[in-house]
């Protein structure tokens, strides 16, 4: 005969405790060669994905709602998407051999180059400028009648060189994104578990750089922002590209 008691809900609460748990210890009691490969493998799988969406944004080209300011200076509004490339770097760990880092490059530009007038005295700041944001520009200067300086003339190129970085800790299971020159001149790293870099977060990745949303800012905490990280490998990256043939 079937009892007419109702479920209980305490046994209820009991079960879905006893099965989280359940669930955590055997994550935790996982060889650390198997822990290790799965974060290999969702880091591959987010190359590979990032790989393909950059060859259809390179057909595609779209406009990228994102204005980038160096206050006082000037303001690239809304760039198009020229093209991109990703590469990689493996490593040992453990005896295992790891990817140590996925990284992302892509250009962003304008038709029509910048001309920005200053007086002599500025240059120097605006020079410093230009160059930490990794802007390409050509200095003149303009005289007056008596052939003294009146102006210094930036003409600069309104291409704008991004970047994105994966760098796993395997040992603490995060990964740390770096992302530099997305959405303005400046830097911000994100702290990731290691296993959130799914489609989904690469959608979001995508969508951010567009411009679309900045759902991808909100998915992890923020690690640090403002500085200048990886440089050295942006200015490499932005002299890689070469130049759109108009034929």
């Amino acid at each position: 005969m079937a009892s007419d008691q109702p479920p209980s809900r305490f046994l209820d609460q009991l079960r879905k405790q006893s099965d989280a748990l359940r669930k955590t210890q055997g994550e935790e009691s996982r060889p650390i060669e198997d822990t290790l490969r799965a974060m290999d493998r969702q880091l591959w799988t987010a190359f590979r994905w990032l790989d393909e969406a950059l060859r259809h944004l390179e057909v595609i080209r779209p406009r990228v709602q994102h204005a980038f300011q160096l206050p006082g200076v000037l303001t690239i509004n809304a760039p198009r998407y020229e093209r991109g490339f990703i590469s990689y770097r493996r490593r040992a760990v453990g005896g295992l051999d790891l990817l140590e880092h996925v990284e992302l490059f892509y250009r962003l530009t304008n038709e029509a180059p910048l001309v920005l007038k200053v007086q002599p005295g500025s240059a120097s700041g605006i020079d410093e400028r230009l160059r930490g944001a990794h802007l390409q520009f050509r200095y003149d200067t303009e005289l007056d009648e008596h052939r003294v300086v009146r102006h210094g003339v930036f003409t600069i190129s309104p291409e704008i060189t991004a970047q994105v970085r994966f760098e796993p800790d395997y040992r603490r299971q995060r990964v740390e994104v770096t992302l530099r020159n997305i959405d303005r001149f400046e830097s911000v790293i994100l702290d990731f578990a290691g296993n959130a870099l799914g489609e989904p977060a690469l959608e979001d990745l995508v969508h951010f750089i567009l411009g679309e949303n900045n759902q991808f800012l909100r998915r992890a905490p923020l690690a640090g922002m403002g500085g200048r990280r990886h440089d050295a490998a942006l200015a490499t990256a932005a002299g890689s590209f070469p130049a759109r043939s108009t034929a």
